[in-house]
């Protein structure tokens, strides 16, 4: 006999039934096929909204007017779901609210293979999707954030009226910011006390006969302490099956390398070779470069020699910015010779991985700059090495005698060190652009060193304010007719191409150099 058809039905109905809502606790995985291309244009998609999650979150205050209009905005470009109340009618253009839960469903459980395979990895993980799921039940109506909360057997019991007028003193002492008048206007919650401890310690609900009466305001934080708690359990049964993921040879390379892609502009060498000489090397150092090139740079000036790790991260920088094969060789050969290498035994011993960085030897790939998540989560400094993240890799107080070293403000070095604590290492990187360039707000957020000299060079040359609404035909054209330094001109993008390469390659975003 055959069951195909009644079984098809039957997981079309659960997901039917699944996508009816705006917001769920994603206790069910996806049960369908998908290809293999939308698996990795989901998965980097997710990833670009989490890092905006990150990115907002510590620019705004989390809950403000800004900070919600910041998150809409970025949900609504990426075909996320951005309203509670949005109907599932076939729009004119873009996908429908079913695509877009679709999409989100599907993408929450790719990055959890990727991301359960390290505490770091799951610490960030659990963060971004919690701050995001917060802000996805505060646009919630009371009558869905019910809903949300009997479909999830979270069913506490609301306040009946006679007990709040009989409990009005005790609910408006000890219940934060409510007046006598909203006591009897809103609901509040009968939770056992055990589900609510963060509440009780902090003194924020009034607590009688094992249970706490939390104001609907407060609910928020129950239920995010019941998504945390089921998100953590859930990527520590992820990373038990990883072996089986592992086995499956069209995810291996996508997984293994998703939890430090870069999803941004490309810094290759064919947009800008030839646009420094060597001679401006040392002085765009400390001008333009971020810490972790800088600290290179002048390892490589002390010391004449770097070891591999710091030379894979400062050789293709350097290429993104400009350098040419033949400059990058004679950089190399002039530095090493004056420490303990001879001519001779840098031609022999290190000129080949010189030229193997450009493509032009072993499997003649043509390796691209780190980004800030490679250089972040992959090959850590071990004693002696220079090359990694300074914010991420360095001790906090050789951190602050190195950016009082490079001149850095005390208050400047003082937020610096507390982003870092949060671990928002790239958002500590963007805080010294700010201060060393001495502007407010950078108006980017910061994915790769080679940005963060493009967008330094756009400041020193009093670019900053360029127009990032001109068309792309546009910039195309002026870009072709003006023929300036690195210092007067952006690299051109072309937007509408790298949206339709998006799922074309697996390595256009995850080559591992």
């Amino acid at each position: 006999m055959d069951f195909s058809s009644g079984r098809k039905k039957s997981l079309t109905n659960t997901q039917t039934e699944l996508y009816r809502h705006h917001l769920q606790f994603y206790d069910q995985p996806p049960l369908e096929n998908i290809s293999l291309g939308e698996f990795e244009a989901f998965a980097v998609d997710r990833l670009k909204l989490l890092k905006t999650v990150e990115n907002v979150g510590v620019s705004y205050l989390k809950g403000s007017d800004q900070y919600s209009n910041k998150l809409v905005s970025e949900l609504k470009s990426l075909n996320f779901p951005y309203r509670p109340d949005a109907d599932d009618r076939k729009p004119q253009t873009g996908p429908s609210e079913h695509d877009k839960r679709r999409k989100d469903h599907i993408s929450h459980f790719i990055l959890r293979l990727a991301y359960c395979q390290t505490e770091d990895l799951r610490r960030w993980f659990i963060q971004q999707e919690v701050d995001l799921f917060r802000h996805r039940f505060d646009e919630l109506s009371p009558q869905q954030k019910l809903e949300l909360l009997n479909r999830n057997n979270l069913q506490y019991a609301t306040t009946s009226v006679k007990e709040k007028i009989l409990l009005k003193d005790e609910l408006l002492n000890s219940s934060y910011n409510v007046s006598g008048i909203t006591v009897e206007e809103q609901d509040f919650y009968k939770v056992p006390f055990q589900d609510a401890l963060d509440l009780v310690r902090a003194r924020k609900v009034y607590l009688k006969a094992g249970y706490v009466y939390i104001p609907q305001k407060d609910i928020v934080t129950i239920v995010l302490n019941d998504f945390r708690t089921r998100l953590s359990k859930s990527l520590a049964l992820t990373a038990r099956s990883l072996p089986a993921v592992h086995s499956d040879e069209r995810l291996q390379p996508l997984l293994n390398h998703l939890s430090h892609a870069y999803v941004g502009q490309d810094y290759s060498i064919q947009k800008n070779v030839g646009k420094i000489s060597l001679d401006q090397i040392d002085s765009l150092s400390g001008k333009s470069f971020p810490l972790c090139m800088r600290q290179l740079h002048q390892s490589l000036r002390e010391n004449h020699h770097l070891r591999h790790g710091g030379r894979m991260q400062y050789g293709l920088f350097l290429k993104g910015i400009g350098l040419s094969l033949e400059q990058a060789l004679q950089f190399w050969r002039s530095e090493f010779i004056r420490g303990k290498v001879d001519a001779d035994k840098f031609d022999k011993a290190y000129a080949y991985s010189v030229r193997h960085m450009f493509g032009k030897e072993g499997k003649r790939t043509d390796y691209t700059p780190y980004s800030c998540m490679k250089v972040i989560l992959s090959n850590p400094p071990s004693q002696g090495d220079h090359h990694g993240c300074p914010f991420r890799h360095s001790d906090p107080e050789l951190l602050k005698q190195k950016l009082q070293f490079y001149k850095v403000p005390a208050s400047g070095i003082s937020q610096i060190l507390e982003l870092v604590k949060g671990m928002h290492f790239q958002l500590a990187c963007q805080k010294y652009f700010e201060l060393t360039h001495n502007i407010d707000d950078a108006n980017f957020s910061l994915n790769h060193p080679n940005q963060y000299f493009i967008e330094s060079q756009k400041v020193l040359g009093g670019g900053k304010e360029i127009k990032r609404e001109v068309d792309t035909a546009q910039r195309l054209q002026e870009n072709s007719a003006t023929k300036g330094s690195a210092a007067t001109r952006e690299p051109a993008a072309d937007a509408s191409k790298a949206e339709d390469e998006m799922t074309e390659d697996l390595d256009s975003y995850f080559q591992d150099a």
